[in-house]
């Protein structure tokens, strides 16, 4: 059931984003009085080839527009008359110009079609991250409240000389206000991190590679807020109900379990996963007092308790004006991030197997239950980093087609029909060699 949950945002997100990004190729041509084909999502044939396996889930003819549903599901075009993509054959292309064509059209109009679909993406983005703005406020930990506990100190972390239990005091010579600000700082080079530990200073730098240790996934999380806890609501049956038995109440603390102290929430759940099925031994602190409890854990490493968190919050709510300004830094900060990541990938800090998803990747982001929050984020996330990978100058990305037409704006020729079939051709190549390599990836990631 998670499978088709997180198979059905995705599809859904990509449908979105498809067709608007198509949208806005489509409404730019029609403005310039090209003459639009088709207008697809999904393709209607074996991509790349578009003479093989023809047929359609859904098409119907209104105007001079065939508007249809494609039997193969990634991607999406439309097809403009005159114009050299993947949908067409460019050897139809050697007569005359038409007037309602692309090629007929000034090199300035065939721009602004080609950026069409980047600008409708972007404005999707903006508008996403400006509705989440403004609906949800900003809801974020300050440093300062993390610091009266510490932080967690996740496997990796540990690896480079972090302990739980740390103060974050500066990231390379500044202080953060916010905590998240101090985890996105990884992207930087030769990240530096001051902290306390036990009344003395001392200064951690993260090695080259660190960055693709930690995309990696296998080595556990980074560090985070140090989550303190007490016990919000003891289940008389969840997990079989061993804190119920136990005699846990509403509001304890543990202490120690299994011999191990407990400060933070992330330190719990190892614990009891190490002690499936066997019963343990609990310190509790009941309103001052300590008390031992013994308590059995379930085969799936639950005691069937939900947890208090005791960190706090900060809330902000946003008028209109104010979540526009922050939705609009937050979706740039998505194509800032897209750059330092393509800056790690080819300074070799990053392998591409890391940084590199397909589509069973990006499900398993959206997760296995639906949140139309994370979904609305995720699928704005995608709308930013989906209008920069289009805007790479890559031939058969929009791009790269842009890439010429700046030529011929600067230049005033006009690259040959053979010049922009083989350069088509090449983009084509490369694009096929990146669905295979993401898909393999994520296929190599599932039985790794």
């Amino acid at each position: 059931m998670e499978g088709l949950v997180m198979a059905g945002q995705l599809i859904l997100a990509l449908s979105i984003l498809v067709s608007l990004h198509e949208f806005g190729h489509y409404i730019t041509a029609k403005w310039f009085k090209m003459r639009v084909d088709k207008f697809y999502l999904f393709f209607d044939f074996l991509f790349p080839v578009p003479t093989v396996l023809n047929f359609a889930l859904f098409k119907k003819k209104v105007g001079e527009t065939e508007y249809g549903i494609g039997w193969f599901p990634l991607g999406g075009y439309v097809s403009i008359a005159g114009m050299i993509d993947e949908t067409q054959d460019a050897s139809k292309l050697a007569t005359v110009p038409e007037p309602w064509e692309f090629r007929g059209k000034p090199a300035w109009q065939r721009l602004i079609v080609m950026l069409g679909g980047i600008i409708v993406n972007i404005i999707l983005g903006i508008l996403i991250f400006w509705g989440i703005r403004y609906h949800s406020g900003n809801n974020y930990v300050t440093l300062s409240e993390v610091n009266k506990q510490g932080i967690f100190a996740g496997k990796i972390a540990e690896e480079v000389g972090f302990k739980t239990g740390d103060k974050i005091l500066k990231v390379n010579g500044n202080v953060p206000v916010r905590f998240d600000e101090v985890t996105k700082l990884i992207m930087e080079d030769d990240a530096k991190y001051t902290i306390e530990r036990n009344g003395e200073t001392k200064e951690i730098t993260l090695p080259k590679g660190f960055l693709d240790k930690l995309a990696d996934g296998k080595k556990g999380e980074f560090i985070q807020e140090g989550l303190p806890f007490d016990i919000k609501e003891v289940a008389e049956n969840e997990g079989g109900g061993g804190a119920f038995k136990a005699g846990l109440k509403t509001g304890d603390k543990f202490v120690n379990v299994a011999g191990k102290p407990v400060k933070f929430y992330q330190e719990l759940a190892p614990i009891l996963m190490d002690n499936k099925g066997k019963t343990v031994s609990a310190i509790i602190d009941r309103k001052g007092a300590l008390d031992t409890l013994k308590i059995s854990v379930s085969s799936e490493g639950k005691i069937g308790i939900r947890p208090n968190s005791l960190l706090k919050d900060t809330h902000e709510d946003y008028t209109i004006g104010q979540a526009f300004n922050a939705g609009f830094v937050e979706a740039f900060a998505v194509v800032g991030t897209n750059l330092k990541g393509f800056k790690k990938i080819f300074k070799g800090e990053v392998s591409a197997s890391n940084a590199v998803s397909g589509p069973v990747g990006i499900a398993k982001i959206f997760g296995g239950k639906w949140d139309w929050a994370n979904f609305w984020f995720l699928t704005g996330l995608l709308s930013m980093s989906l209008a920069f990978m289009n805007a790479l100058p890559i031939p058969a990305l929009d791009g790269g087609h842009a890439l010429f037409l700046i030529w011929e704006m600067i230049t005033g020729k006009t690259p040959s029909i053979r010049v922009q079939e083989i350069a088509q051709q090449v983009g084509t190549v490369i694009l096929l060699g990146l669905m295979v390599f993401a898909f393999g990836n994520d296929i190599f990631k599932i039985f790794k």
